[in-house]
C-alpha cells in the first residue's frame, strides 16, 4: 500500500500537476471540481502556485476555482439529497446530526457559506451533505459555495502575494488562529449588514 500510494504521489507531482498548470485558469477550476466532487487533492497548494506564477491575475484563478468548487460541489449535494438521512447518520452521530439540522433550519446560507470560507481540517463535506439531505436549494447552495470558497482563497492569494507560496504551510500551522480569523470577519460582515438594513427600515418610517 505504501509503495502504490508513493507511485501516485510521484505521479502527481512529475506528471498530473505539471500539466494542470499549464492550462492557466481553467486548470484551477478543474482542480477545484475535483477536489469538491470525488478526489481530494491539496488545493490551497496548487493555487498557490498558479497564483505565484501569474501575480497580476490572481483574482481570476481564485474566482475559477470558486466556480469549479460550486459545481464539483453538486456532487455530494445530490448524494446527500438522493440518499436522505440515513445517509448522513452513516457519517455522523444522532447529536451531530441535530446539530446540524438545527442550524440549517437556522440559516441554512451561513451553514454552507462559513465551512467553505474555512481550511481544513474543516469537514466540509458534512456541510455539503447536509445542505442536501435538508433539502437546500441548489442556487442559494451554489451562491454559498461560491462565495465561502472565494472569500477563503482571496486571502490565500494576497498571503501569497505578500510572504510567497509558503503562506499555505502558515495557514496550515496555525489553522486554528485562521479559523477565528475567518470567523471574526464573517460575524463583522453580518453585523454590518444588519445595521445597514437596521438604519434602512428607520430611516423608512414616516
Amino acid at each position: 500500500m505504501k509503495q502504490v500510494f508513493l507511485k501516485l504521489l510521484a505521479w502527481w507531482k512529475l506528471a498530473a500537476l505539471p500539466a494542470i498548470l499549464k492550462l492557466g485558469f481553467w486548470g484551477a477550476g478543474a482542480v477545484a471540481l475535483l477536489d469538491s466532487s470525488s478526489i481530494p487533492v491539496p488545493m490551497d497548494a496548487i493555487l498557490a502556485v498558479f497564483v505565484w506564477q501569474n501575480k497580476s491575475h490572481f483574482w481570476l484563478y481564485c474566482l475559477l476555482a470558486a466556480a469549479g468548487s460550486a459545481i464539483g460541489g453538486l456532487l455530494p449535494y445530490g448524494l446527500g439529497r438522493a440518499g436522505g438521512e440515513l445517509f448522513l447518520l452513516k457519517r455522523v452521530n444522532r447529536k451531530r446530526f441535530e446539530e446540524l439540522r438545527d442550524r440549517f433550519e437556522r440559516q441554512e446560507f451561513l451553514a454552507v457559506m462559513i465551512p467553505s470560507m474555512l481550511p481544513p481540517p474543516t469537514p466540509w463535506k458534512i456541510f455539503v451533505f447536509a445542505a442536501g439531505v435538508f433539502e437546500m436549494r441548489v442556487g442559494p447552495y451554489m451562491v454559498a459555495v461560491f462565495a465561502g470558497r472565494l472569500v477563503r482563497w482571496l486571502l490565500l492569494a494576497l498571503l501569497v502575494l505578500k510572504l510567497g507560496p509558503g503562506a499555505v504551510n502558515l495557514v496550515a500551522h496555525h489553522a486554528v488562529t485562521a479559523l477565528a480569523l475567518v470567523a471574526v470577519l464573517v460575524a463583522l460582515a453580518i453585523l454590518g449588514w444588519w445595521l445597514k438594513k437596521r438604519q434602512e427600515k428607520t430611516e423608512a418610517r414616516p
